[in-house]
């Protein structure tokens, strides 16, 4: 399978990441840097012309700015779109997101800034990973892509948009 990653260019450890794991999986993934939306039809043209079949949109703001563009794109190039947070699925006409539930991130950092306002060192705050996860399922998307989702995967959904 051949997937393209639309990403910015601020994000190296995460690139590395999914371009270190996609070999195991039977992936070969195509990385484009977006710097500005002008970048994103030339790296649409550029997937389709590589042979992608799907879209990871990773969630800088540069993706949250412009996630009807990118959606517009995805489903003109027949481009299945799978994004990190909600609102870009959701706004943008993505297919599927899948990532940290946001309220409980930003509840979260907000206790994280009260401890430093209280006077504690950032570098003495335990570093924390998400434990609650969200899975978005846009039928509209996969309507428009002429696909069928599996009714497990639809039962597993905690959103699903028709």
């Amino acid at each position: 399978m051949v997937l393209t990653y639309l990403v910015d260019p601020i994000a190296p450890l995460q690139v590395k990441a999914m371009t270190e794991a996609a070999p195991s999986l039977g992936v070969t993934l195509q990385v484009h840097d977006i710097h500005s939306g002008d970048d994103i039809p030339a790296a649409f043209e550029a997937a389709v012309r590589e042979g992608a079949q799907g879209l990871i949109v990773t969630a800088e703001t540069i993706f949250f700015t412009y996630r009807s563009r990118v959606g517009e794109l995805a489903t003109r190039h027949r481009l299945p779109a799978m994004y990190n947070t909600w609102i870009q699925a959701r706004d943008g006409g993505g297919l599927m997101a899948y990532g940290p539930v946001s309220s409980e991130v930003q509840r979260r950092v907000a206790g994280y800034v009260e401890r430093i306002l209280k006077g504690a060192k950032p570098s003495d705050l335990p570093f924390e990973q998400p434990t609650k996860f969200e899975l978005l399922i846009n039928l509209k998307a996969a309507a428009a892509l002429g696909l069928t989702i599996p009714p497990m995967l639809l039962a597993r959904a905690d959103e699903v948009i028709e």
